[in-house]
């Protein structure tokens, strides 16, 4: 494959990824949340979603993949790191959000089945 191809493969993975955040975005929605950003982009890296509910603010990682299995185990520890790292450049930025409860959410999305949203998915 060229060039050509590994352009067209980007693209398709950057839609798959565009439809996943949507889902995740009205399941949240539906689950009570608001959405405080969605793709930020940060020194440290690009958070997928944040979300709020009450006193709680989730930074989230949307993870879209053939199975369930793969798409569980698709946020290595290396990821979970630059979130965190990620998560604190935004909320430096936001100081109001800072007196929140910070968790780290996972929402899987695999094709044909509901998507999943697991909360404080991991502590820092």
């Amino acid at each position: 494959m060229g060039r050509k191809g590994d352009a067209a493969t980007g693209r398709a993975a950057h839609r798959l990824g565009l439809r996943a955040e949507t889902l995740a975005v009205l399941l949240l929605r539906l689950k009570g949340y608001r959405i405080v950003a969605r793709r930020l982009k940060t020194p440290a890296g690009e958070i997928d979603l944040v979300v709020r509910r009450g006193r709680s603010l989730a930074v989230v990682e949307v993870k879209a993949r053939g199975e369930g299995g793969a798409a569980a185990e698709a946020l290595l520890p290396r990821q979970q790191r630059r979130l965190e790292r990620a998560a604190a450049h935004f909320l430096g930025r936001h100081p109001h959000l800072a007196d929140l409860d910070l968790r780290f959410d996972v929402v899987l999305i695999v094709p044909r089945r509901w998507p999943r949203h697991l909360a404080d998915a991991w502590r820092p």
